[in-house]
């Protein structure tokens, strides 16, 4: 017995050990290539030396002598920190991604092979002005600096991840980084998906007045430019006044509800404190690990300039210069419209025009896998634009026998100049001049908010499609592709763009709301990415006579929800005050217990307290008894509250109170019956996932936010280090907006927010701030993984200063390129 514990022990300690050297060697391989930020480096490709100061927060302000080294110096710094992320967003646009990951990735790789992104993206490559070419040349020529310098040194091959999957990362290539943002463009373009929810929705409803309830229109003229304060508030003191409110009033393409999003306004020197002019700005992407975003500051000719970035891309794209600041939230420009294509009865190779049948452009294409045989696709093209998979985005289910559907969409262009747009900002010296500038915005299409030391601007940048007055669905539905008036007849000019300079109320600013209410074809969109976090913003812009960077801050981390004070008095009116006393432990009383926790709340989405997450249990089961009897397994596809359709339902507008009877019952059910049913069933979910004990829920255990490691967030063990979970306030309505999942079973975790803040003030510009939602590095042994998401959750700042001898004095490391 003895004997057999002895062998027993010495086993266990050999395993034991077996794991343990196990471990070191894992760490010492993966620790290699955490990132040196102190050393001196010789480079070749540089005209001069360059200096890369990594301030406390590893945010690298990088001084050089000339643009091109300053562009040399971001590719290296960007190749430091995120070289995994950078390799899988290539692979990503290239549809190269199952060479690593196998079967699971061959859907998406199909897709980005269809729609042809990086073939124009290289095509585009000789459109781009000189300085733009310079720059794009530069910038790969640092990023490939630090791959060689990796397989030089050995340096873990760059990232721990490589180690996992066998990726050679070729060298980085200027239409790389063109093709960088056509990703950019596809991830924040969402009416494709729209046009198609829209059709499989008007085709299972019986009233087609229906539609227009569950897929309302936004409505008002349009807000953008706000109106003097003092036509508002006649005879106002010139004091700070309480915030006031308004009365009632990895897939890459997304899902509804979950395209780009983004906050954005402005103040002239007369609404700012301080008489300089204000902006702030947050932009709302996928959360991840690390951030897509990442903090830089370039010392280019024309001056500093210093925010956000996307690694891979060579530009500031939101932040500010010593000359002006700038943000951007998504248009929602309708820049998408899905055609219906005939095919040929007697040659499926060919498909219908207004002059007749004609062959599709083709051309073959190897998918090569992982573990699997390649797939070969032939690509096939038609004027209108690739034609896309039947299996893809529910499009067979609106497809008729013997069609396909095709794509118009304007980051399908050859000639797409957005790159010199964004490069060309960052040496803007005026609204005007940036303005003048941004002409060269073709996609993703975004509302460029401006300040410069005197004025304010907002303006639509990129293409904008010119449809014929006499289209079809005026492209809100696929419609016939062989039809004349439902082609796009080019793109309007510049010019017609909605441009909004120097208001007379000296505030401009964007949530994604409606902005202009112009007929069709000059409509921009019909479908809006907001129509409630304006309303907050409003009232909070017009609730002070002047503002300061605290008060923008303050608007910009706001978690009131108008939209809670405007639905609880309607869903609940029936059900405050009336019912008998019920006994402890029933599900009356549990309901009586409810109502009274939100009849005492402010609409405040604060992660500490209960009610936020009763409100929303109820709202979402509350409009999943509204429409599964009507639209069946379709419902899955409404995986958010419709504040529209919710009050147009229990105001009974144009008769849509009729969602509330249930089709397949004898009885007719009244609102309040299904508003009283869904908080039951509410109160069920709560006690299955949050416990019974109301008053000590939380609403960020629900409303946590993942920031999930894109590869290895799902894979077991290894998704606790690299995953970044946090609880946080916030949610779908409000101005700190934190966009819920929507799936079970965790249908209000926070996906999608503003992963990157940044608040700049021209009244003292080193006193501007921003924030990024985790770190600088996608390391995830290192410091900087996630030494910002804690700030960024409490809505905390770093300083956004172009002073580089406040970097220099609370340095991490100093990197010098020196020339060999």
């Amino acid at each position: 017995m003895v004997l057999v514990f002895r062998w027993l022990f010495r086993i266990s300690v050999f395993c034991v050990s077996l794991v343990v050297l196990g471990l070191l060697i894992t760490y010492y391989l993966a620790s290699r290539s955490l990132p040196d930020y102190d050393k001196t480096l010789p480079v070749s490709g540089i005209t001069a030396d360059i200096e890369i100061v990594r301030d406390n927060a590893a945010v690298p302000h990088i001084m050089a002598l000339s643009d091109r080294d300053a562009f040399f110096g971001l590719g290296y710094a960007h190749a430091q920190d995120r070289l995994w992320q950078m390799t899988v967003l290539r692979r990503t646009v290239q549809g190269r991604l199952s060479e690593i990951f196998g079967t699971r990735t061959v859907e998406i790789d199909t897709m980005l092979r269809r729609l042809d992104l990086y073939p124009l993206a290289v095509q585009s490559l000789q459109h781009q002005d000189a300085a733009t070419l310079d720059a794009l040349e530069a910038y790969s020529a640092g990023v490939n600096a630090r791959i060689n310098e990796i397989n030089s040194s050995s340096l873990g091959r760059g990232a721990p991840e490589l180690f996992l999957f066998e990726a050679p990362i070729a060298p980085w290539q200027p239409a790389d980084s063109i093709a960088m943002i056509k990703l950019m463009a596809l991830q924040l373009s969402g009416h494709m998906r729209e046009e198609i929810l829209r059709a499989r929705t008007s085709l299972l409803l019986d009233d087609a007045a229906r539609l227009s309830d569950i897929l309302p229109d936004s409505p008002g003229r349009g807000v953008a430019a706000l109106p003097k304060y003092a036509d508002l508030v006649p005879g106002a003191l010139p004091r700070f006044a309480t915030n006031q409110v308004l009365p009632d009033f990895l897939s890459t393409i997304p899902e509804p509800g979950l395209a780009g999003a983004s906050n954005a306004w402005a103040a002239a020197p007369e609404r700012s404190a301080g008489r300089g002019t204000l902006l702030a700005n947050d932009p709302h992407l996928e959360l991840t690990a690390p951030s897509i975003w990442y903090l830089a500051r370039l010392q280019l000719a024309d001056g500093g300039v210093i925010g956000g970035t996307i690694p891979g891309i060579p530009a500031i794209l939101v932040g500010r210069s010593e000359k002006i600041a700038w943000g951007i939230t998504s248009s929602y420009m309708d820049d998408q419209d899905l055609h219906i294509e005939e095919l040929n009865p007697d040659n499926p190779e060919e498909y219908r025009t207004p002059d007749g049948f004609k062959p599709f452009v083709t051309r073959k294409t190897i998918i090569n896998i992982k573990d699997a045989a390649p797939v070969t696709l032939t690509l096939r093209w038609t004027d209108n634009g690739p034609v896309l998979p039947r299996s893809s985005f529910d499009i067979e289910s609106i497809l008729p026998q013997n069609h396909v559907a095709s794509l118009s969409w304007t980051a399908l262009s050859d000639k797409d100049t957005s790159m010199s747009g964004a490069i060309g900002l960052m040496s803007a010296t005026s609204v005007e001049n940036a303005l003048d500038v941004s002409r060269s915005y073709i996609a993703p299409s975004q509302n460029l908010v401006l300040i410069d030391e005197e004025r304010v601007a907002m303006k639509l940048v990129g293409a904008m499609p010119r449809r014929d007055p006499g289209h079809q669905s005026r492209g809100r539905l696929p419609s016939p592709g062989w039809i004349a008036a439902n082609r796009w007849q080019g793109m309007l000019p510049y010019s017609s763009n909605p441009e909004f300079l120097a208001p007379q109320g000296g505030i401009v600013g964007n949530t994604n709301n409606k902005s202009i209410d112009a007929p069709f074809p000059n409509h921009v969109s019909y479908d809006w990415g907001d129509t409630q976090r304006v309303q907050r913003w409003q009232g909070l812009m017009q609730g002070r006579k002047v503002h300061t960077r605290d008060s923008f801050i303050e608007a910009q981390l706001d978690t009131v929800s108008i939209t809670a004070r405007t639905l609880l008095p309607l869903i609940g009116r029936d059900l405050w005050f009336t019912g008998e006393a019920a006994a402890e432990g029933t599900p009356e009383r549990q309901r009586q217990r409810a109502l009274d926790l939100l009849a005492n709340w402010n609409g405040e989405m604060n992660e500490h307290l209960p009610e936020p997450l009763i409100y929303a249990a109820w709202l979402r089961a509350l409009q999943e008894r509204l429409i599964r009897d009507d639209l069946g397994q379709l419902a899955d596809r409404f995986r958010h509250v419709e504040p529209l359709f919710i009050e147009r339902v229990f105001r009974n507008v144009d008769g849509a109170a009729k969602w509330c009877d249930v089709i397949r019952s004898i009885k007719v059910e009244s609102c309040s019956d299904i508003s009283r049913l869904a908080l039951d069933d509410a109160l069920i979910w709560i006690e299955e996932h949050h416990g019974s004990a109301l008053e000590s829920l939380r609403w960020g255990d629900a409303h946590s936010a993942t920031h999930r490691h894109a590869t290895l967030g799902e894979v077991p063990l290894l998704h606790f280090f690299m995953n970044i979970k946090q609880s946080t306030s916030g949610g779908d309505h409000t101005l700190l907006r934190g966009r819920t999942s929507g799936v079970d079973p965790e249908p209000f975790a926070n996906v999608h927010g503003g992963a990157y803040r940044g608040v700049y003030d021209f009244a003292d510009p080193d006193s501007s701030v921003f924030i990024i939602s985790t770190g600088q590095s996608g390391h995830f042994l290192s410091r900087h993984y996630e030494d910002l998401g804690q700030l960024w959750r409490r809505g905390e700042y770093i300083p956004m200063s172009l002073d580089v001898g406040l970097a220099r004095a609370a340095s991490v490391g100093i990197t010098r390129l020196v020339k060999p």
